[in-house]
């Protein structure tokens, strides 16, 4: 999701890559759970976001709609996020009677870097550190690539920003192109290909992924 700011009044001005110490650790949160409540549509899921939720609760994109996610047009694409519930604070679905995450370890891109950003310049990215965002003001020092606590990261830093500027790229085709039809096929044909059509499991993600990636591009791009 784009945002359009100052980032000298949302960061503290700096830029983090993977080797870096930045001050994000919140130390388990402490029964804190603020960052998981009335977020609206703001998580949005990459495909390996939805896959590895998916694959762990082991349901299909079908049976996940409306109960734990639903669709919402981000950057003028249609694509999926986490439900919140509607009751009193507007909790995200997934958190769980004790206040925690009941999906931690598979928990989406954009929970695991909190309260970093992403920053993207030049086909590649970088990370900002949000002090707006998190009312925890005792933060430890941390390496950012610690603080993701993602597998094969550097495929994975790879990979988000492969499917980053493929939506920049695929919005701005379909907007010059002006064609309402070919627009919403392409937004039909974007989540068959990266979300309802399933995964294989005994298959490597990526590899999946971007066999889809390179399809897409031969019918939009």
């Amino acid at each position: 999701m784009r945002r359009d700011c100052d980032l000298n009044k949302i960061s503290d001005g700096k830029r983090y890559l993977l080797n870096d110490m930045v001050k994000a650790d919140c130390n388990g949160c402490k029964d804190c759970s603020v960052c998981c409540h009335d977020m609206g549509t703001s998580i949005v899921l990459d495909p390996l976001d939805f896959y590895r939720i998916s694959h762990f609760l082991n349901r299909s994109f079908e049976t996940m709609l409306d109960s734990q996610i639903e669709l919402n047009i981000v950057d003028g694409l249609i694509l999926p996020n986490l439900k919140m519930t509607e009751t009193l604070n507007k909790p995200c679905v997934f958190l769980n009677d004790s206040n925690r995450c009941s999906i931690h370890p598979y928990r989406p891109g954009i929970c695991r870097i909190f309260p970093l950003g992403r920053l993207y310049e030049n086909n590649s990215f970088s990370y900002i550190l949000q002090v707006n965002e998190c009312p925890n003001e005792q933060k430890s020092k941390i390496k950012v690539s610690k603080w993701i606590d993602t597998p094969d990261l550097n495929q994975n830093q790879q990979f988000i920003a492969d499917w980053h500027f493929f939506l920049k790229e695929l919005h701005e085709r379909l907007l010059a192109q002006g064609n309402e039809e070919c627009i919403k096929k392409a937004t039909m044909q974007l989540l068959q290909f990266f979300y309802i059509e399933p995964y294989s499991s005994e298959e490597d993600f990526y590899t999946q992924f971007y066999m889809r990636l390179l399809h897409m591009k031969k019918l939009f791009i």
